[in-house]
């Protein structure tokens, strides 16, 4: 009887974490602050040089978003996006799936998901109800929010969960998170044959993911009709190391 208990009490945990939003796995796998930082320049630098046109990109990185602040953001032109604040409080992430079963625009009238929220730290709560960040409702365009206040040992989510018959990426978190989270060079190059319909070189991603200054080598290995002076204006935003 012992025995098919543990079973039981096996399964039911699963289950208790199959209904957990995708959130709780990303907030485990991001890596420090610092290197979401890193990353995030890199991949704004490498869309910047695949994607000449700003309109196009992908991923992007303004180093003067805000007095004292800097914004990694991401968006795929079809109401999906996410956008990571480095602030002096730390780091706020708030992420979008339009399409998301607890997508605010479901509710009525349209509403953050219950939890989403309601345990973020004041320090971060202007974000939430930053405009650029709201639809034309004035309601924040989430069903991701993320954390990490300095001194934290750890990413933090609210309480939130998934809808009973959703699946465990109910909220998108993994796919909108999934290359802040991912550190290998040929997780972006299976991005760009996607999204971009190119085949980059891994080591001259590798370059850039490593943040080591461009060159007109590795621009050209990514991008043969891309020009290394044409980037400097994109280089500045991003605050990439010249």
């Amino acid at each position: 009887m012992s025995g098919s208990t543990g079973v039981i009490g096996a399964i039911v945990s699963g289950l208790r974490l199959y209904r957990l939003m995708s959130v709780h796995e990303v907030i485990q796998r991001l890596p420090a602050p610092e290197a979401v930082r890193a990353r995030s320049k890199a991949l704004a630098m490498l869309d910047a040089v695949l994607s000449p046109e700003w309109q196009w990109r992908h991923y992007s990185y303004d180093v003067r978003w805000a007095p004292g602040e800097e914004m990694a953001s991401m968006r795929d032109g079809s109401g999906n996006d996410y956008a990571v604040v480095f602030s002096g409080a730390g780091v706020y992430a708030q992420a979008n799936s339009h399409e998301s079963p607890i997508a605010a625009s479901r509710a009525s009238p349209p509403a953050p998901w219950p939890g989403l929220f309601d345990s973020l730290p004041e320090a971060f709560r202007p974000f939430a109800r930053e405009p650029a960040f709201q639809d034309h409702n004035g309601v924040p365009r989430a069903t991701v929010c993320l954390w990490r206040e300095h001194g934290d040992s750890a990413w933090r989510c609210g309480d939130v969960q998934v809808p009973d018959g959703s699946d465990g990426d109910a909220d998108g978190a993994l796919w909108l998170f999934g290359l802040l989270a991912e550190d290998r060079a040929e997780a972006y190059r299976e991005f760009a044959e996607g999204y971009y319909e190119v085949d980059p070189p891994v080591e001259a991603i590798r370059h850039v993911y490593d943040l080591k200054p461009l060159t007109e080598a590795v621009v050209s290995a990514l991008n043969p009709d891309a020009r290394l002076e044409d980037l400097a204006a994109d280089i500045a935003t991003v605050g990439y190391p010249m």
